[in-house]
C-alpha cells in the first residue's frame, strides 16, 4: 500500500510539472507562415496553428490575444481571438 501511495505521488509530481497550463500572450501579428501554419509575433514569439485555425483567416498587423501551451518545445495556439 504504501509503495503504491509513493509511486501515484510521483505521477502527480510528474504530470503537475509538464507545463501544460495554458497561457495567454497579446500582441501584433508580424509574420504569417501560411506553409507551416504559424504566426509570430512582434515580440518574435511564434505560435503553431492548430486545425480549425487557418492562416489565411489572420492579418499583418492585427493585435491578437493568443491562447496557448508548450508540446514538445513549441508554443501551440489552442485560440486566436482580436485583442480589444
Amino acid at each position: 500500500m504504501k509503495k503504491s501511495a509513493i509511486a501515484a505521488a510521483m505521477i502527480l509530481a510528474v504530470i503537475s510539472s509538464t507545463g501544460a497550463f495554458a497561457e495567454a500572450a497579446t500582441g501584433t501579428i508580424a509574420s504569417i507562415d501560411k506553409k507551416g501554419d504559424s504566426i509570430t509575433l512582434s515580440d518574435g514569439k511564434t505560435f503553431v496553428l492548430p486545425e480549425g485555425i487557418e492562416a489565411e483567416t489572420l492579418k499583418v498587423g492585427e493585435k491578437v490575444v493568443v491562447t496557448y501551451s508548450t508540446k514538445a518545445g513549441k508554443l501551440a495556439a489552442s485560440s486566436i481571438k482580436p485583442a480589444k
